[in-house]
């Protein structure tokens, strides 16, 4: 059952301990240590109120996370109230009894901590993870959300979070190419009133006719103590655990007892065929959903198995045919998504540009009869469960994670270390059980099929499908209920307690200390950072040598790019399957990217397997694979993928962006990948001295996890022996003049409900003196959900899902960007509000905007070296831009030093709104006249490349 984002599947884990759900408050379940070697401890007690608790000690790091789950998603939904619980667990962050309004979303970052929350078919989950400092503080908040909040609720309150959720699902289904699937599947799958018959996020005419009543009613029913676990893991003392859960969540009403919903599985009796063309949809796109099992059925663990199978690799029977035989895909993606009520096995493909979709289900189809001809591949098997112990370590290796995975599994399997229960039923499928549940829910049986094809394209459609009824918002101006504000504060009577519910002190302030880093020379330019940890057995490490795209020619732009994908697609010796399979059977990843300024290849791996994972990582940079075919059809993946890029109104600001500060003659000013005309053009001689130029630069290597310094330098020491490690220089390039302060851009995407607003200037690279000043100073500005930005956007105005703004990090001077993606019709307002703020930005700046950003940024470090990508984040940046061994504590240094006056000086020099321009991308139909009254008349229209149009 996929719960979170993803199972833990195998695991060379033995864990015993802990079962079935009690309501026993006496009862408390100790997990044992089942293996010498690695331990999963934790301890589970019930409140008399029914809040099941789950606790680990996890010292690693001074920080606790803490997750609550509720076992309530939109299957408890009603019918004309779709999508109640995700609007829910928005309502829920805003204000409770004893907590000031706004801090469940303000005062959580300012504390040096991380917070969100997510909802889906099944429940909804609340997570946050704080230094330890503040961990009375987040007990504080935690139970007030749960226990203590509906009476704060207002009309006004509730009316503006209206505004944030159409703001999320304008974002991430309306204006989204292929946003619609899942609402047509939906309907088309399950019966009318069936819980799975709407999606998650629900419609719009439902969240709108929302009511206090409804909010009140649903909050009664399914936010009792007695639906919830509560997970705590990271640097506590139990006792002391116990006693402050006690206080602060056993007062807390217990609720109804909530009748489990039985399994509702469906099934077709015919297949049904649907068609969409998609207003932001570039390329085809053919999905095939079968009806199957709910979670933790008999068959789930056979069904999550033959996804990977069919479609999971290279080898895959999908992928052989409609990749490698027909050529009418770059990728292809099978998978069951077993739920709490009932499952779906999913075949996707998202063809190539003018591909017709009845060609992709003919070679579906093809691909099938193969499949059944010649069964499952025994490596292939083997590699699935060897691929999952490395997973479940990953899932793991964090305290959010941890706490995340106890919750969820204690909720809806009964049994915080359900984890166990399903390694153990993954690693028991046999390729008799994969074909079994082929043959039961897959051969010849009913589907929904969607085509969703780009707009004035339904020819490439499936024949005979029938045009799917979608409800599509009309975005207009000046609508009065959607101009809120969060108004008055409730008056009510506070809920009595025995205990002080007010705001409770810091406790001891943890010290923040950057990890041990050892450092090595293996050779003229070849150096090697490290940083050993060995609470689980993972390495993770990454080489990178210097000169990535930066010295490609720009008439060649998206060469280094395409090399990076064919050198993830098997080596001289080894054919991209053979490659893939290799990888898989030792558990590990590796994957190699193209950047600005380096060609960089990643690995995660098995400690026991890392001298064998290296050995892959040097034949894949030492025997690239140029093989015409291979060449082909990764040029074909790369233009099908720019293809889509055209239709990702994020993507084509962004680039826009990037293109108005650096310019057509630098890199920085071009994507990355490329663009059709450059791409097309390439040829295998391009990629054979795109290989000749990477290879030649300075090698660093930066590897963390269970391992020492001698083991590591031995393996890649021999490695980099065999790399140049030159040192060549990066190419100069001139800066163009940075002319555009004051200008308004707009790209036009027509019907776009919303727009994307991209704002800056150019500021200074990583390397500069002032960097961190800039870094700092914008912290406060945009630097996540608590920054002003967020604050008014968001919170206050309702106007869009999330604001923000950030400094990148380069060699080269870096832009300052503001971005965010506001309704249609609040875009004119959107630009005002950001204009009038970012000029009086500098100016207001306090001593007490300076204090709070200082701690919340010191703070931060507790969590900034706890998982193995984070680590390698620190030593890549010490590697690339020289900083010294112990910088977090030296930029600590830097921020305390910093005054008010500082700040407004960074601010004015670096800040300043007048030295900015604006670009907005959207619909011009209906934006147009109100962002040309922003700018004074004098907009400047824009292709989607950046081009001037007349």
């Amino acid at each position: 059952m996929r719960i979170l984002s993803a199972l833990m599947f195998g695991t060379a884990l033995a864990l015993t301990g802990c079962g079935d759900k009690t309501t026993n408050s006496a009862k408390t379940q100790i997990q044992e240590k089942a293996e010498p070697d690695f331990a999963l401890p934790y301890e589970k007690f019930v409140l008399d109120n029914g809040l099941e608790v789950i606790l680990q000690v996890d010292r690693s790091d001074p920080i606790v996370a803490v997750t609550t789950v509720v076992h309530a998603g939109s299957n408890r939904e009603k019918k004309g109230r779709t999508g109640f619980a995700h609007f829910f667990e928005h309502m829920a962050f805003n204000d409770s009894e004893n907590v000031p309004r706004g801090w469940n979303r303000k005062a959580i970052p300012d504390w040096g901590g991380q917070r969100n929350g997510g909802t889906w078919s099944d429940g909804t989950i609340y997570y946050e993870v704080v230094p330890k400092d503040a961990f009375d503080k987040i007990m504080w908040i935690d139970s007030d959300r749960l226990g203590y909040m509906i009476n704060t609720v207002t009309n006004a309150a509730l009316e503006r979070e209206k505004q944030v959720v159409k703001n999320e699902k304008r974002q991430r289904v309306d204006n989204a190419p292929y946003g619609y699937t899942q609402e047509v599947i939906r309907k088309a799958l399950y019966p009318d009133g069936h819980p799975y018959s709407w999606t998650v996020i629900g419609s719009l005419p439902d969240l709108q006719a929302a009511t206090l009543e409804d909010l009140r009613e649903f909050y009664d029913q399914y936010y009792g103590a007695g639906n919830v676990t509560l997970a705590i893991v990271g640097d506590i003392d139990i006792a002391e655990t116990k006693e402050k859960v006690e206080r602060w969540f056993g007062e807390i009403r217990r609720g109804p007892d909530i009748e489990p919903l039985p399994p509702m599985p469906v099934s077709l009796t015919d297949t049904k065929s649907f068609y969409f063309e998609d207003n932001f949809a570039k390329l085809p796109e053919l999905r095939l959903t079968f009806p199957t099992v709910e979670g933790y059925h008999a068959d789930e663990k056979a069904l999550d198995v033959l996804g990977q199978i069919l479609g999971g690799s290279k080898n895959a029977a999908l992928y052989q045919v409609v990749v490698d035989g027909e050529k009418l895909a770059p990728n292809v993606s099978a998978y069951n998504n077993s739920m709490e009520l009932a499952g779906e096995f999913v075949i996707r493909i998202r063809a190539n540009a003018g591909v017709d979709l009845d060609d992709v289900k003919a070679a579906i189809d093809q691909a099938m009869t193969e499949f059944e001809t010649e069964g499952v591949d025994a490596k292939d098997l083997k590699r699935i469960k060897a691929e999952q112990e490395t997973i479940l370590y990953n899932s793991i290796s964090t305290v959010l994670g941890k706490s995340n995975q106890f919750a969820s599994d204690n909720e809806f399997a009964g049994d915080p270390a359900y984890a166990v229960k399903s390694a153990a039923a993954l690693n028991a499928v046999s390729a008799e059980d994969v074909m079994a549940a082929y043959n039961k829910y897959i051969k010849g049986k009913p589907a929904i099929i969607t085509s969703f094809v780009p707009k004035g394209q339904a020819e490439l459609a499936l024949d005979g499908a029938e045009l799917a009824s979608v409800w599509i918002e009309e975005v207009k101006s000046g609508v009065a209920n959607e101009e809120v504000s969060q108004g008055e504060e409730a008056s009510y009577d506070k809920t009595p307690s025995k205990y002080d519910r007010s705001e409770p002190p810091f406790g001891d302030l943890p010290l923040v200390k950057m990890p041990e880093i050892w450092t090595a020379s293996l050779g003229e330019n070849k150096n090697i950072w490290g940083i050993e940890n060995t609470e689980i057995p993972l390495i993770s490490f990454s080489l990178s040598i210097d000169g990535g795209r930066w010295n490609e020619d720009l008439s060649k732009n998206g060469a280094t790019s395409l090399l990076s994908r064919l050198m993830n697609e098997g080596t001289a010796n080894k054919t991209p399957a053979e490659l893939e399979q290799a990888i898989g059977l030792l558990g590990s990843g590796i994957s190699v990217q193209a950047f600005s300024d380096e060609l960089r290849i990643s690995a995660t791996c098995l400690s026991k397997n890392f001298e064998e994972t290296v050995a892959l990582v040097e034949e894949i940079l030492l025997s690239p694979r140029f093989e015409t075919a291979d060449f082909d059809r990764v040029k074909s993946a790369a233009l099908t993928s720019i293809k889509g890029r055209e239709a990702n109104p994020n993507a084509i600001a962004s680039m826009a962006y990037s293109n108005l500060i650096y310019g057509d003659d630098h890199p920085l000013g071009l994507p990355g990948s490329g663009f059709s005309e450059t791409v097309s053009e390439l040829t295998l001689d391009d990629m054979r001295a795109a290989y000749d130029r990477v290879m030649d630069g300075e090698v660093r290597i930066h590897i963390a996890g269970n391992i020492g310094e001698a083991r590591a330098s031995e393996a890649l020491g021999d490695l980099a022996s065999k790399l140049s490690g030159s040192g060549q220089a990066l190419k100069p390039y001139d800066m163009p003049e940075q002319n555009r302060a004051g200008q308004v851009y707009f790209i036009d995407i027509p019907d776009a409900k919303q727009s994307v607003l991209n704002i800056g200037k150019l500021t200074v690279p990583t390397t500069h003196s002032d960097a961190n000043k800039v870094d700092f100073t914008n912290e406060k500005l945009g630097g996540g959900i608590s920054g002003d930005l967020a604050q008014t956007l968001r919170i206050e105005k309702g106007y869009t899902y999330g604001a923000y703004s950030w400094i990148t990090e380069g060699l080269a001077p870096q832009p300052f960007k503001i971005s965010t993606s506001v309704r249609a019709n609040a875009t004119g307002p959107s630009l005002e509000v950001i204009r009038d703020m970012v000029t009086n930005y500098g100016p207001e700046f306090d001593a007490a905007d300076a204090e709070m950003v200082q701690q919340k940024l010191i703070k931060e470090n507790t969590r900034a070296f706890e998982s193995l990508n984070a680590k390698l984040g620190t030593l890549r940046s010490i590697s690339k831009f020289g900083k010294s061994l112990k910088y977090v504590e030296d930029e600590q240094a830097e921020l305390v030093a910093m005054t008010a006056e500082d700040f407004q000086k960074t601010a004015a020099q670096y800040l300043s709104e007048p030295d900015m321009f604006y670009l907005v991308v959207g619909d011009k139909a209906t934006q147009w006249e109100p962002v040309s009254a922003f700018a004074g008349g004098d907009v400047t229209e824009l292709d989607i490349y950046a081009d001037p149009l007349p």
